[in-house]
């Protein structure tokens, strides 16, 4: 490997400048090509950030693998071609950082598993939740037993997506691989599952698309593993502009999560804010850290899988009207 690990980035779109921007203020990296398959996209890439003149571009991902030089990438193009380009790059002996959802089936990211442990490398993903004090917080509360055993789960997540992404590839399940569940609703069911460490066992879902082509309005039932119990709502026909909770519930304690706001029960039913939160960071920086063996893989693809198995098994029981097991998938 070379000095810095040097990057491609597959899709230069809106999500694309921050992963730019924290590479380039890395000292461990360098961006030596990027992709898009829009040529005015690229342009723009350039003229937002006057520093990647002169880094090589390609209208085809396939392309900027076959030109070598890379020791990873970084993969924020839509949905839909995500499993196709984590597969590839791979194959290419590459290390991937990939934008949320991993994969859009649960048998693609069994494949990306299999395939990573085939040959080697790095696989995360950009849930930059796992990389924010409050939420390493809440997982640490978990796994050292100060909640307990965990009994329930809470989720929300409001947002005004299906205004502001109509006529969007988003709203194009082509594209998207579904609606809000599969898009920023993503992040809400890995928060959950990673934060308490649960796995789903269960699924029933109900799907209301609110005159689209994918799904808007989501409530989703979930018997855990362990046997516990979970809701998630996901409301994406709404005024708001953004809101998200989520609440976790054990023998011992709970943790209230309110929008940013933080908040622990103790079994003495006093309510703390709590003021020593762990160190955070940012995917980018943690995905060449990984690399470079410093540190472990806060979102391995594993978190992917989880996080699909569970929104595909949401979408089936919507669609057969009864309870999913997520292990039939």
């Amino acid at each position: 490997m070379a000095d810095k690990i040097r990057v491609g980035i597959i899709g230069v779109g809106g999500i694309s400048y921050g992963h730019i921007k924290r590479f380039m203020e890395s000292p461990d990296a360098e961006i030596v090509g990027l992709c898009d398959i829009v040529q005015s996209q690229l342009d723009k890439a350039v003229e937002r950030v006057p520093e990647l003149a002169g880094v090589p571009q390609y209208l085809d991902y396939r392309d900027l693998l076959a030109a070598g030089g890379l020791d990873a990438v970084e993969i924020s193009s839509p949905h839909t071609p995500h499993f196709e380009q984590i597969m590839d790059s791979l194959d290419a002996g590459l290390h991937v950082l990939t934008e949320k959802p991993m994969v859009c089936t649960t048998a693609h990211a069994k494949a990306v598993i299999e395939k990573r442990d085939k040959v080697g490398k790095v696989v995360q993903i950009s849930y930059q939740r796992h990389f924010q004090p409050a939420f390493r917080y809440i997982r640490q509360m978990v796994s050292e037993g100060k909640l307990g055993e965990i009994n329930f789960i809470s989720a929300l997540q409001c947002q005004a997506w299906k205004r502001a992404q109509t006529g969007k590839w988003r709203q194009d399940p082509a594209i998207s691989g579904g609606g809000q569940l599969n898009d920023s609703g993503s992040h809400l069911v890995d928060v959950v599952l990673w934060t308490s460490g649960l796995t789903a066992g269960s699924v029933t879902g109900y799907i209301d698309n609110r005159g689209t082509q994918v799904d808007i309005n989501s409530a989703i039932s979930i018997k855990f593993t362990n046997g516990a119990q979970g809701t998630i709502s996901v409301v994406a026909d709404t005024t708001c502009g953004y809101y998200e909770d989520f609440t976790i519930w054990g023998d011992k304690g709970t943790i209230f999560y309110r929008n940013g706001k933080t908040i622990y029960c103790n079994e003495s039913s006093e309510f703390i804010e709590p003021a020593d939160m762990p160190e955070g960071g940012n995917p980018d920086q943690g995905f060449l850290d990984v690399i470079l063996g410093r540190a472990e893989n806060w979102v391995p693809a594993e978190c992917g899988l989880r996080v699909i198995e569970l929104t595909e098994a949401a979408w089936k029981s919507a669609e057969i009207g009864q309870p999913v097991p997520v292990a039939a998938l």
